[in-house]
């Protein structure tokens, strides 16, 4: 899981013309869910989220005050680009957890965030949507998080992502045939016959 944190003075969500969601003074956070991402990855981002020292104290001291410590407000927005993988110069996103199952599991890490801080100063953008995300950076100040790498074989990871690759391809590729079925020659009639094309197995959704 990756976030990118924003210290902001204000920031908004904006859908389609309409403000759907805006806070004061706080965080933004930008989060990417992975294939491999479960609870435990989910509950140390919501702690270091909550917790992450970027705000001064009473005397100005700077790194001293987490969100919660100032009672300030964190709006997030799901932004699944973040797990891209550039092959040359074109993003693939096959790393990223596919929409269904994210969706759910971004709904649980806003639940366990109200849960550990206040439920009316966690705020959100709408997912799935094309969002216009409205940040004024209070420094700049922006945190780069990862959560530790999970302890899952690296074979196993390479199938979640075949698997997932090969969910892209069935959206275009006809059903496999027996090798003997496909080295005999085709009439140029038969409405079977593949031209060998191959789906483009990158991740087309919108940002």
């Amino acid at each position: 899981m990756k976030a990118v944190v924003q210290r902001v003075a204000q920031a908004s969500v904006t859908v389609g013309g309409e403000q759907i969601s805006s806070i004061g003074r706080g965080l933004c956070v930008l989060l990417g869910i992975s294939l491999e991402d479960t609870q435990r990855e989910l509950e140390h981002m919501v702690r270091k989220i909550l917790n992450l020292r970027v705000f001064e104290d009473e005397s100005g001291k700077h790194w001293s005050k987490s969100v919660m410590d100032k009672q300030y407000e964190v709006l997030c927005v799901s932004q699944f680009t973040l797990q891209c993988i550039l092959k040359g110069n074109k993003p693939d996103y096959h790393m990223a957890m596919p929409t269904e199952q994210a969706e759910c599991f971004y709904n649980n890490f806003l639940e366990q965030l109200r849960k550990a801080y206040k439920p009316e100063l966690i705020k959100d953008g709408k997912f799935g949507a094309y969002m216009q995300v409205h940040i004024q950076n209070d420094g700049p100040v922006t945190i780069e998080l990862e959560s530790p790498a999970a302890t899952v074989d690296p074979k196993q990871l390479t199938k979640l992502e075949k698997q997932q690759q090969r969910k892209e391809k069935t959206r275009t590729k006809v059903p496999s045939e027996s090798s003997r079925e496909r080295n005999a020659p085709r009439s140029k009639d038969d409405p079977s016959a593949s031209s060998g094309a191959e789906g483009d197995v990158s991740s087309e959704r919108e940002p």
